[in-house]
């Protein structure tokens, strides 16, 4: 069943961080004559974010000249994010701050999108910033499929999954278990759907590495469903050989709350209409939980938004006819 499903893409894609030493890649780079960025998107990660762009930094800016730039994408975060990634050395954008003349969105998705108009590389990863056990061969992992492969468009971490509670890292359950949106709504949606890609391991995964000519050809959800989107829009614009996996070994985050996890699985169900062809969502839905009071239920309800933004690609030159980027928290040099 997994050859017909996949036509054998698991073994031509499924590859591991170990299989490409720093400097291959370094090397790599130079002769594909490429530029690479790593886009952070960050909100309230004061905590961590800083330890995870000095890390980086050292290995892969000073280190050995892997990548470009480091960005972080702060989403109106009220801790000191910005200015501990800052002083650790990434260049900060204020996601409301880039494109102001498009408005803003509060989300993953929405910090993503407008990174491409802040980060200058043909390549981009993306990490996420409330890491607490991983290293830096995250980055260089889902790097070598792009830069050694041409055909390769799109690249997904997956990870020994381990979750961080109140300070105890212990691990997730069964080797490669995707977390509870995924194996609950993700999984179930593409055996439905694009049976294909049933061969990713983890699809949600917040460590993925794209080219810029594909993302910037894509709609983009602007909350959690950012990952899903791009995944499948990728599969249905250029097929399964246009994605590969790699193997990233452990990774450990911070446990969220379920009430969370039922808005992240209604923006996906959301998405996954959409590129069904059967969404009549409008850009926002109420989401509907309960509380317990006095001994009585009592409801919980918020506006989600499950807006998406258009191709970066195709999206007018702002007003002002500049295509400089805002000023940047950082002492590097304005590209303009």
């Amino acid at each position: 069943m997994e050859e017909s499903m996949s036509g054998g893409w698991f073994e031509r894609r499924t590859r591991a961080w170990s299989d490409w030493t720093v400097e291959q890649l370094v090397k790599a780079k130079q002769q594909a004559d490429v530029s690479v960025s790593l886009v952070i998107p960050a909100r309230d990660e004061a905590a961590t974010v800083g330890g995870i762009v000095s890390r980086v930094h050292t290995d892969l800016v000073v280190g050995a000249p892997l990548l470009d730039e480091i960005i972080v994408m702060d989403s109106d975060s009220s801790d000191a994010t910005a200015e501990r990634a800052a002083h650790a050395g990434a260049t900060v954008h204020r996601v409301a701050d880039v494109r102001p003349d498009v408005g803003h969105h509060r989300g993953k998705g929405e910090a993503m999108w407008k990174s491409l108009f802040v980060a200058s590389g043909e390549i981009i990863a993306f990490m996420d910033a409330d890491l607490v056990e991983w290293d830096t061969h995250f980055v260089t992992g889902i790097l070598g499929p792009l830069l050694t492969d041409r055909d390769v468009a799109l690249v997904k971490g997956f990870y020994d999954r381990l979750l961080d509670q109140s300070g105890q890292v212990h691990t997730a359950g069964t080797t490669y278990e995707g977390g509870r949106v995924t194996e609950l709504v993700a999984r179930p949606t593409i055996a439905l759907r694009w049976p294909e890609l049933a061969s990713v391991i983890q699809p949600l995964s917040g460590e993925w590495a794209v080219r810029r000519s594909l993302f910037e050809a894509l709609p983009v959800p602007t909350g959690y469903g950012v990952e899903f989107g791009v995944l499948v829009d990728t599969y249905l614009r250029a097929g399964m050989d246009a994605i590969a996996q790699v193997d990233l070994g452990r990774r450990a985050h911070r446990h969220q709350p379920l009430r969370d996890l039922g808005a992240m699985a209604t923006e996906l169900l959301a998405v996954a209409d959409r590129r069904a062809g059967v969404s009549t969502h409008p850009e926002a839905v109420e989401v509907r939980q309960f509380g317990t009071g006095e001994q009585r239920r009592y409801p919980i309800t918020t506006m989600l938004s499950i807006a998406e933004r258009p191709p970066a690609g195709r999206l007018a030159a702002p007003p002002s006819q500049t295509s400089c980027p805002p000023p940047a928290q950082s002492g590097a040099p304005d590209r303009c």
